[in-house]
């Protein structure tokens, strides 16, 4: 049987626009979910769980390896796309900011990190892991921007934010280890 591996984009924050956007934390919606999700059993084959570096990222990832009793190892590289040239975004804003994003990923758009080289990033950050080639199913826990760009890669279709997680975070999908071929597109974290 072939190993799994999921991207999961962490669920709900606690949004204050006087802190940096990688430092949010889960908010109470977003914690529960996790830790509802954790409880099922549904990721028992996970062996490894890798974090971005963002404290929303590790929090999801710290409920979920707590109990399966393994470490979180958190990588940088993981984090989503850098945005710190316009900071916090009012949501109308951001959204047009976003489709701008995707619809020209070539381009720094407000300063924004070019969504070609999210994906490069992302994708080296992945493959490093999986090169390790360690048994058991693989989490990585992130962000919804560079994992659209990362369902993208394995899917082989090229940016579009139409590929993008349904909802605001919380939304996972699977790829088998072996032939790097999506198996689950965007599904919600409690259909794990």
């Amino acid at each position: 049987m072939t190993s799994l591996v999921r991207y999961l984009t962490h669920p709900q924050v606690n949004i204050d626009p006087a802190i940096p956007v990688p430092s949010w934390g889960l908010s109470e919606i977003g914690r529960a979910r996790t830790e509802a999700v954790a409880s099922t059993g549904q990721l028992s084959q996970t062996t490894q769980i890798i974090s971005s570096g963002e404290r929303k990222a590790i929090e999801t990832a710290e409920i979920i390896a707590a109990k399966l009793n393994l470490e979180v190892e958190v990588r940088e590289a993981m984090h989503e796309n850098d945005r710190s040239a316009t900071g916090f975004l009012m949501p109308d804003e951001f959204q047009a900011v976003a489709d701008q994003f995707f619809a020209q990923p070539q381009i720094s758009v407000r300063g924004w990190e070019r969504a070609v080289d999210a994906q490069s990033r992302i994708v080296r950050e992945v493959e490093r892991v999986l090169a390790r080639n360690k048994p058991g199913d693989v989490l990585f826990v992130g962000h919804g921007g560079v994992g659209t760009l990362l369902y993208c890669h394995y899917s082989g279709v090229a940016i579009d934010r139409r590929h993008d997680q349904p909802g605001s975070g919380g939304y996972y999908f699977a790829f088998s280890r072996d032939d790097r071929r999506v198996q689950q597109s965007w599904r919600r974290l409690e259909d794990l």
